[in-house]
């Protein structure tokens, strides 16, 4: 295999354009990618129609209009390109199909903004975000919009945040002298997932209708013996994932790193960074051709954030940078950051913007599988928190203690024998618990769900630091001695938002009373974080920006209180028709074998023992029973949910989901007394040993 010439065979990419289209064509449409200027709709045509030779040489017959509406996943509605030619047919695509399709808009989610009867929606072509050709078909990323002009997706939001944030930071950058054609976010998301027998999971009524286990005891062997993370790959994981990388750079997916994670069965892959809306789209088709690749080895792949009681849940770290197109990393702090006034300006903006907007960023990474993680020493606790390590710590410390910094340098390393190579020790650690931490030229964000689409925490981090730029130009422009204005603007902030940076570990005992004490936001259940987004501050930063109109913010948000309403019920149905239907009457079958084992014994000898027969048999009957009364009153909170999404959500997340729990609990304490001939389901150790 040449990977060279396998990397973006299926991609519709730069030099195939390059080749392919007319020479001013390809410079008006390279204008619209790397400009951001408007689209010369007169290009369509001749780019559509080499857009559909080169597909049709892959083999395509159809193509689509790939969106992203808001449900987490991708869209897709397959046209041929047959037309009609007497009695024959050609093979064609015109600059209007490319350009514009029209999807039904009534079946996918709007908050409100979207009457049933109300169907047409348009999706409209992406040029910024390479088409590619799939199974068969010609994939055109689009944005997806409703006949009245409101966004449907999670694109065309998208897309206009870093528009926003191109723009305030040009505008930033020119206060410094500083020229460029474009800025843009780069983002690199890390993915976390499980792969487990696709034999054993068909065998999980939970896992095929929830994506996770709602009943499991724990294996006897979990994670405790640290044995898995950047453990040898078994054979069948290493053959798919060496399947995966070669899936994926065909697609242009610049898949780096892969490795074991620390839970048994779970694994990790990590791209290089790209242009924000590129890897969106990237990570959304990663996911799906994830789960396509592990069932051609007998495997499924599974991206809930919590598939597994008591061992680590699923992210997917957001390693977000800010670059000019002319490759100046302005987050980039340099050898000597305390004299570095843009740098220092730039990351008070954004320490700023977290602090200020703390609760939408927390509620842009909401849902009930994320739940599971956040603040269960697993995954970066609920409150958000700013980690800027020892060198940048110290240094915004002495710039708002008002004492003296002391630079610490960069030292080489070494194990103390002659032949070991020397080293480079970074000016500062990384941190691991840590929601949002500075890793040296980038911002780490740590708390997404590795099942969420990569879109939404940006749209909120482009917007309010595009916000934050915004003020500090307002607060600049015109200033007569603009270094002194910009060190004092600077040292304001990092004043005001001091709160925000935390150092050290974030899953101590001290740290939620100390946030508490600086005014910080601890929203725990995606029930309590997404009314943020309600609050008329946090409308309109998004107003401001032009990301959002009032009537979108809210639409999100009261679809993300929707959704999760439906999966807790989803769950909690599920877990009553497993308990009544399966484990009530495994475990009845199990105590009636004792009950006639302790029968026959005193049949033939008083003096045969059964103590340890009757105390399985009397407590499993106990908490057979329990099981029944508590699935029983599960069933009647469901029934009686209060109407609205704030009240129904509120009474998921503190009735519901504790009831749940309380299940749960029963079921696996009678899994661990119930002989495994007997239990209806595959066990943990099945699940999660089962892969050689």
């Amino acid at each position: 295999m040449n990977v060279t010439e396998l990397f973006a065979s299926n991609v519709f990419h730069d030099e195939v354009m390059k080749n392919s289209l007319p020479k001013e064509v390809y410079k008006s449409l390279r204008k619209t990618v790397d400009e951001g200027k408007p689209l010369d709709s007169s290009i369509a045509s001749a780019v559509a129609n080499a857009m559909k030779d080169w597909a049709v040489s892959k083999g395509a017959t159809h193509y689509t209009h790939w969106f992203q509406p808001l449900t987490n996943l991708t869209a897709e509605k397959h046209d041929s390109f047959i037309e009609p030619d007497g009695d024959r047919v050609i093979m064609q695509l015109t600059g209007k199909n490319l350009i514009v399709g029209e999807p039904d808009a009534s079946s996918f989610p709007s908050g409100g903004t979207r009457a049933t009867s109300a169907a047409r929606g348009y999706t409209a072509w992406d040029p910024t975000s390479p088409a590619f050709v799939k199974e068969g078909t010609l994939y055109i990323p689009t944005v997806f919009v409703s006949y009245t002009g409101e966004t449907l997706d999670k694109k065309a939001p998208l897309l206009k945040s870093m528009t926003a944030l191109d723009l305030q930071a040009k505008q930033l950058l020119r206060l410094f002298g500083i020229e460029c054609r474009k800025v843009a976010t780069t983002v690199g998301p890390e993915q976390e997932y499980f792969l487990i027998d696709e034999a054993v999971y068909n065998r999980r009524k939970d896992l095929i209708l929830t994506g996770r286990t709602l009943f499991g005891a724990p294996s006897v062997r979990g994670q405790e013996l640290e044995d898995h993370y950047f453990g040898s790959l078994k054979t069948r994981i290493s053959e798919f994932m060496r399947d995966l990388d070669e899936t994926l750079w065909s697609y242009g997916i610049f898949a780096k790193t892969k490795h074991n994670e620390v839970a048994p069965a779970q694994h990790e892959l990590a791209p290089v960074f790209t242009t924000t809306n590129v890897a969106v789209d990237a990570n959304q088709l990663t996911m799906e051709l994830m789960k396509k690749v592990a069932k051609k080895h007998g495997l499924v792949c599974l991206l809930h954030e919590k598939p597994f009681e008591g061992i680590n849940g699923s992210g997917k770290h957001n390693n977000w940078s800010l670059s000019t197109s002319e490759g100046l990393n302005l987050l980039d702090p340099g050898e000597n950051p305390e004299s570095n006034h843009r740098f220092m300006l730039i990351l008070a903006c954004v320490i700023a913007a977290v602090d200020k907007y703390q609760g939408i960023l927390r509620a842009s990474v909401a849902s009930a599988g994320n739940d599971h993680r956040l603040g269960a020493d697993e995954a970066p606790p609920a409150i958000i928190s700013v980690y800027l390590g020892d060198q940048l710590g110290s240094l915004v410390d002495s710039i708002v203690m008002g004492r003296q910094y002391v630079p610490k340098k960069a030292i080489p390393g070494s194990i103390g024998v002659p032949e070991s190579p020397i080293f480079p020790i970074d000016t500062t650690d990384r941190n691991r618990t840590s929601p949002f931490a500075f890793t040296g030229n980038k911002f780490e964000f740590r708390m997404l769900g590795s099942q969420a689409s990569v879109a939404d925490p940006n749209i909120v981090l482009n917007t309010i630091v595009a916000q934050a730029f915004s003020e500090a130009v307002d607060a600049l422009e015109g200033a007569k001695d603009f270094e002194k204005a910009c060190k004092a603007y600077t040292e304001k902030l990092l004043k005001k938002h001091y709160r925000i940076i935390f150092n050290y570990n974030g899953y101590g005992p001290d740290w939620e009373p100390e946030a508490e004490r600086r005014g910080l936001l601890n929203n725990k259940t995606t029930a309590d974080a997404v009314p943020e987004f309600f609050k008329q501050e946090n409308i309109d930063v998004f107003v401001k920006q032009g990301v959002y109109t009032e009537k979108e913010v809210r639409a999100r948000a009261s679809i993300c209180l929707e959704n999760y309403i439906k999966t807790i019920n989803i769950e909690a149905k599920t877990m009553i028709e497993m308990a009544r239907r399966d484990i009530w009457p495994a475990v009845n079958g199990y105590v009636e074998m004792l009950c006639n084992g302790i029968a026959a014994k005193r049949a033939i000898s008083e003096k045969l023992a059964c103590a340890s027969d009757m105390v399985v048999a009397e407590e499993l009957s106990s908490l057979n029973e329990e099981l029944m009364q508590t699935a029983g009153k599960l069933e009647n909170n469901l029934a009686e949910l209060p109407e609205g999404d704030g009240p129904a959500s509120q009474t998921m997340a503190h009735v519901v989901v504790p009831d749940m729990a309380k299940l749960r609990a029963l079921a696996d304490r009678m899994e661990r007394l119930t002989a495994s001939s007997y239990w209806p389901y595959p066990t943990y150790t099945d699940i999660l040993y089962s892969v050689r």
